[in-house]
């Protein structure tokens, strides 16, 4: 596959100088897209350890969904694999387009904060377990990051509840779904940062999406 060639290899991002993550601990939590299904296991993680000089921890198994149908889920995984002893000081998570695939209910926002207190059998849940948790066990930032755009009302309905959360938990959310200008790509382009309308390749990852999702990371550093 030509978007997967060796020349757009994470290895070859040049490192940021002054990164405000260099030597930092990041967890990154997800399925397919963080995994780098598509991409040679060379994807968005592998691009913040080279560009921002942090050390992450990459949690993520294709094919699973935020909501907490088995033991696979983000939810579960996050309980069971993740260090809670570990100083980290940033979560990111996908919005995992397989619930949107698999219909997962999309839920209600309530007001509790406690984590214990969430329908994690929900999108909205299992999204706000996760943010609840992070904080409780790390005290950290917490992100969620989209995926770029393609045809799904259900995925397009998650982005707008991500929104909502986002503003009832003061969390960021590193948008990629829309940004008109961002997705008005080439066709020729297309074909070669994306092996198919979810998964990008290693030169959809490296010459895309990373890029944006910097800019936007820095953005909200900026900020603060």
């Amino acid at each position: 596959m030509e978007g997967n060639q060796s020349k757009y290899d994470s290895s070859n991002v040049e490192r940021l100088k002054d990164s405000f993550l260099e030597g930092k601990k990041v967890l990154f939590l997800g399925s397919s897209v963080t995994f780098g299904a598509a991409s040679l296991e060379d994807g968005i993680p592998e691009y913040f350890a080279n560009r921002f000089g942090c050390n992450v921890t990459k949690e993520a198994v294709s094919g699973t969904t935020l909501v907490d149908r088995d033991e696979e889920s983000y939810v579960s995984r996050l309980k069971r694999n993740v260090n809670t002893d570990t100083d980290y000081s940033l979560v990111i998570c996908q919005l995992s387009t397989n619930d949107a695939t698999c219909d997962m209910p999309l839920g209600e926002i309530g007001d509790a904060r406690d984590p214990g207190s969430f329908d994690v059998s929900t999108i909205t849940g299992a999204i706000e377990f996760i943010i609840a948790y992070s904080k409780d066990k790390w005290n950290c930032p917490v992100m969620f990051y989209t995926g770029s755009h393609y045809e799904s009302e259900k995925y397009d309905s998650m982005v707008k509840r991500l929104m909502e959360i986002s503003d009832k938990w003061g969390i960021n959310v590193l948008d990629l779904w829309n940004g008109e200008s961002f997705n008005s790509i080439s066709d020729e382009d297309r074909a070669l940062y994306m092996a198919d309308p979810i998964h990008p390749t290693k030169a959809g990852y490296m010459k895309w999406w990373c890029p944006e999702l910097e800019r936007q990371l820095m953005e909200w550093r900026l900020s603060l």
